[in-house]
């Protein structure tokens, strides 16, 4: 079980400096707005709806619901948000349209729900619940809007932990993105994050972008769940044609994110997934330990990037998107 180095802590500090820095790419020019009803936040971007933002405490985690594209086709499940759309796979129902969570934290799964127990294979008595606490900050403007809230770790026992989750959201004519940064710090004594393919930062994209009849294709050029799944890769992007549009949604592991490049947990039914934990599991190499220790007081920060494109990824140069947003980030 690895601990944090000293390197690694300065990293995490630049980073969360960072994230308030940022200048959106020169596509990024439409207005975003967001506004607040109850638990949860709208996202507009041009003033059209981009996504919801839900932090409803009778929920195990926050999640957003759903995602679109610059002309409004939705690109993630509706399941279990809703059951109103035919035809649509109705497992796996901890696995939201986006959301962050992991399966073993100090042995308590933040992945699965106990609202749907039978998906997992433990114990009622160890799922954790992420419980909102405070909205930090909420705020649009002509270029981007940013949001970040305040989360407790909740085991049946109590908060373990505190978690930090930031948002900022930008767009254009034939793209929309959202960074992403999730802060976990040890608040309540020290914390293991365990070797556990179930995590950690996911979507779970619209049947339509399956693979088949979706592409899953990787940095490295790889297609499909056999080449993908349990491999190294910095993004991972399932594209198609969703109704009358051909597009795609991608993630980005950020190159200062701990392993990077990150293990993916993608599945052809729909699962992205980035995952720098389950190491053991992803390798099939019992020598292996993916678990990574926070010492009482620290935190851990993982950033990643969405991008909601328009075309294949070739066409909407995924690969140089990328490019740009790891040479911003350094």
């Amino acid at each position: 079980m690895s601990r944090p180095s000293a390197r690694h802590i300065v990293a995490v500090t630049l980073l969360s400096l960072a994230v308030g820095t940022r200048r959106p790419s020169a596509r990024a020019t439409e207005s975003v707005e967001l506004r607040r009803d109850g638990s949860h936040v709208e996202v507009l971007i041009g003033g059209r709806l981009f996504t919801t933002y839900y932090f409803d405490a009778a929920v195990a985690k926050a999640y957003f619901f759903p995602l679109r594209s610059a002309q409004g086709t939705v690109v993630t499940r509706g399941f279990p948000m809703t059951s109103d759309i035919a035809g649509e796979d109705r497992d796996e129902p901890h696995q939201r349209a986006m959301y962050f969570a992991h399966g073993d934290i100090n042995g308590f799964d933040f992945w699965g729900e106990a609202a749907f127990p039978r998906w997992s294979d433990h114990a009622a008595s160890t799922f954790g619940r992420t419980v909102f606490r405070t909205l930090d900050e909420m705020r649009g403007g002509a270029e981007n809007g940013r949001l970040r809230a305040t989360f407790d770790l909740v085991a049946p026992s109590g908060p373990i932990a505190e978690e930090t989750q930031t948002f900022e959201f930008s767009g254009g004519e034939g793209s929309r993105i959202v960074d992403c940064e999730f802060a976990i710090r040890a608040s309540h004594g020290p914390l293991r994050l365990g070797d556990s393919k179930e995590g950690t930062f996911a979507i779970r994209v619209v049947k339509a972008l399956d693979s088949p009849p979706g592409v899953m294709l990787n940095a490295r050029g790889a297609r499909g769940e056999k080449a993908i799944w349990g491999r190294r890769s910095e993004w991972v992007d399932y594209y198609g044609r969703v109704a009358d549009e051909e597009l795609g949604i991608a993630v980005f592991d950020h190159p200062g994110n701990l392993r990077a490049p990150a293990y993916w947990h993608a599945r052809g039914y729909g699962l992205l997934a980035a995952n720098p934990f389950g190491v053991r599991q992803f390798t099939r190499d019992r020598r292996q330990d993916g678990s990574y220790a926070i010492p009482a007081g620290a935190a851990l920060t993982l950033r990643y990037r969405v991008l909601i494109h328009h075309g294949d990824p070739l066409r909407a140069q995924v690969a140089e998107a990328y490019r740009q947003f790891a040479a911003q980030s350094r």
